[in-house]
């Protein structure tokens, strides 16, 4: 093909993309050629021609209408077809995909095609046929209907006459361009094509590496709140903290049972306590009993809104981010020992094999008599003296068949390694250190599995027939088929068959892959792949299975101060305990959705400051030191490798392997040389060096050692 026919091809690509970004803007008017020739800025008569054929063609294929007088505007077929709306997932500078529930694939969208929407935003997008091998559906961002976001936490970078803030986010793509005016990042100007956008800085959160500054960064970087405002502190200052006597009056009194709580050594905010009594019959009353945050959180207040925006607790790693403003979460809802608290409890009574002969649900108060550590607890399980030592031993044989139970009925038993850090007096990690659960924090998950569970069927079995009282479940769905294969797939690779055809038998295969692999060198690789093809856990209204507790009903009735879905489960059974109608499902559905969403953010924001003490860690050590690694990931650009000592992953890039040009095997997870077919496959053994460690970016660059 002659250089003037690619020149003419250009030309003609240019202005059908100009011709259907101006109609879009102008959906409802209606032009001649001559103003559209004008507005466009066409001066050219060979432009003008091309231009002219392009429309007719347009009119032609229904996308434009030509009117009685000459005149030209969006046809039907353009203006009703074609166009959808969703979320926008702005994958990396280069593209991004609208997901949407209008379509069954996600809509591949160009950055030049983004005009100006950013990660999350929603928006309308217009569809077409893309020009690809496989004619995948492309679009263009036609409207911004909603931003996500205008606040973006960065570091300010400043020149003479102006200054830019590279945002912290990995999908914020653009730099933010400030005034010097300015600095006194809210964007209050959106970019148009081939532009940053506009902003100012509102805060100054401090100097770059201090850890509180950092840790507040995280924060705002998924925009969760750090602080309180002054109003709503100021209504929990007012709440009133003596306890009526009619209110005590009115509920059930467990005050003289015994009844303590069991949490990690440094917990402030207790949410929940046991109470444990023999009964005459032989059986044992065993009390589940949670903070009753609504008595204090009244609907409609300035607290309740902001738990609900708030939605949850934020754990990062050195401090916790509370859902409730200290008084109520550390204060008068925490149940610490030796004080009245006022309670909404499950309460069961149990035969020595753990079957439930009774239940009860209602208010309550408590008296805790012990606050144990985890320590205190595993300590006196494995035989060491202490108080209520014999209610310790009890409590812990009837969670092991609650809990042989459950994987009876097909719960799965994936167990994923967590990690802490020793931090100095200035928020400095001196080590990383594996978190190991033992029977002392399966004892109390065991019993609050229980309360959640049977919370969940009461109110759905209040109701006989189709029409059931409306109700906050946590549902997590069966792995996607496609997923499975993969995992069957690979472990074959490693001698282990998973047949999934039988769906019945689906939890059992996973279970036995989980003891298959223990010990094995696999263990990691395949137990975190397995991970993978779970579906996430979320919260809704629909009262669907939880595939990997195997419970066919289950809700969230025992963290009301660090959960705003629990605060809903406590007003719903309050509500249908004293005879009330079904709520509407329509606003708890929302609410669900809405908590779905922060409880991801608050995730990602522990995980963002956990890797932030990871990179720092790694870089305090000694340079050329080895490290023994596992082979965690590969990608079409590296080799992620997870250092076994420290449990941090870093990555090995391919550009910077030298002996051989290596090529990624998407179905085999593995990376291979192409003339010495040399393989580095997941789940591999290696050693490793520290390159470099980025903190701002949070990575850690490794070369084989």
């Amino acid at each position: 093909m002659g250089n003037k026919d690619n020149k003419k091809r250009t030309l003609s690509e240019e202005l059908t993309a100009k011709a259907e970004y101006f109609f879009r803007q102008n959906k409802s008017k209606a032009y001649s050629l001559k103003q559209i020739h004008k507005k466009l800025g066409l001066k050219n008569q060979e432009d003008k021609i091309e231009f002219n054929d392009i429309i007719n063609g347009m009119v032609r294929s229904g996308e434009l209408a030509r009117l009685k007088n000459g005149t030209y505007k969006t046809g039907r077929k353009a203006s009703s077809q074609n166009l959808i709306t969703g979320r926008i997932d702005y994958v990396n500078a280069r593209f991004g995909y609208l997901i949407s529930e209008d379509t069954e694939e996600d809509i591949w969208i160009n950055a030049n095609k983004m005009n100006s929407a950013m990660d999350g935003d929603i928006v309308r997008v217009s569809v077409f046929e893309g020009r690809g091998k496989d004619r995948r559906q492309e679009g263009e961002v036609v409207e911004v209907i909603q931003r996500k976001r205008e606040d973006f936490v960065g570091k300010l970078e400043l020149s003479a006459r102006y200054g830019f803030v590279i945002a912290d986010s990995k999908k914020m793509h653009y730099d933010i361009f400030v005034p010097l005016d300015k600095i006194s990042t809210a964007i209050h100007e959106w970019p148009g094509r081939d532009k940053n956008p506009q902003g100012e800085v509102i805060e100054v959160l401090g100097q770059a590496g201090d850890n509180d500054v950092e840790m507040h960064a995280i924060m705002a970087e998924y925009g969760l709140p750090f602080n309180f405002p002054d109003r709503v502190l100021k209504e929990a200052e007012n709440i009133q903290e003596d306890t009526d006597p009619k209110e005590i009056k009115s509920r059930r009194d467990f005050r003289n049972i015994t009844t303590f709580t069991i949490d990690p050594v440094d917990a402030k905010d207790f949410d929940d306590a046991l109470s444990f009594r023999k009964l005459d019959n032989g059986h044992y009353e065993i009390g589940v009993h949670i903070a009753d945050v609504t008595h204090y959180v009244r609907q409609s207040t300035i607290l309740e809104k902001e738990a609900y925006n708030r939605a949850t607790s934020v754990y990062l790693v050195d401090r916790v981010v509370p859902m409730l403003p200290e008084k109520l979460s550390n204060g008068l809802c925490s149940l610490r020992p030796n004080e009245d608290k006022l309670t909404f409890s499950a309460v069961f009574e149990m035969d020595k094999d753990g079957k439930i002969h009774e239940q009860w649900f209602g208010k309550t108060i408590i008296h805790s008599d012990r606050r144990f550590a985890y320590e205190d607890v595993q300590k006196i399980i494995e035989g060491e003296q202490g108080d209520f030592f014999e209610e310790v031993h009890i409590l812990n044989e009837l969670a092991h068949k609650l809990r042989k139970e459950r994987f009876k009925r097909g719960s799965i038993g994936f167990e994923t390694v967590e990690v802490r850090f020793k931090l100095d007096e200035k928020g400095f990690p001196l080590a990383v250190i594996p978190k190991i659960r033992k029977d002392a924090h399966k004892l109390i998950e065991d019993f609050m599995l229980l309360a959640n569970r049977k919370v969940a069927e009461f109110v759905y079995f209040m109701k006989k027939g189709k029409e059931k009282n409306t109700m906050v479940y946590r549902i997590h769905d069966h792995p996607s088929t496609e997923k499975l294969s993969a995992l069957s797939n690979f472990a074959k690779k490693f001698g282990h068959k998973l047949n999934f055809d039988n769906e019945a038998e689906l939890a059992n295969t996973l279970n036995k892959l989980v003891e298959d692999v223990e010990g094995k060198p696999e263990q990691n690789v395949l137990q975190n792949l397995a991970i993978r093809t779970m579906a996430k856990a979320k919260y809704t209204t629909e009262p669907e299975i939880h595939f990997g507790l195997a419970f066919e009903h289950y809700t969230h009735f025992t963290s009301p101060i660090r959960r705003y879905p629990d605060m809903m489960v406590h007003r719903l059974l309050e509500h249908y305990l004293d005879g009330g109608k079904s709520e509407s499902k329509e606003e708890y559905e929302e609410k669900c959705e809405h908590s779905s969403e922060m409880e991801k953010l608050a995730a990602d924001a522990e995980r963002s400051s956990i890797k932030y003490k990871q990179v720092q860690f790694m870089a305090s050590m000694e340079e050329g030191k080895e490290f023994d690694g596992i082979v965690s990931g590969v990608m079409e650009y590296g080799i992620f490798v997870e250092i076994v000592e420290t449990k941090c992953e870093g990555m090995i890039r391919l550009s910077n392997l030298t002996d051989d040009f290596y090529e990624f095997d998407a179905d085999n997870y593995r990376i291979i040389g192409k003339r010495n077919k040399k393989m580095f496959t997941l789940g591999d053994p290696v050693k490793v060096k520290i390159v470099r460690t980025d903190l701002e970016k949070r990575t850690i660059d490794l070369s084989f050692a």
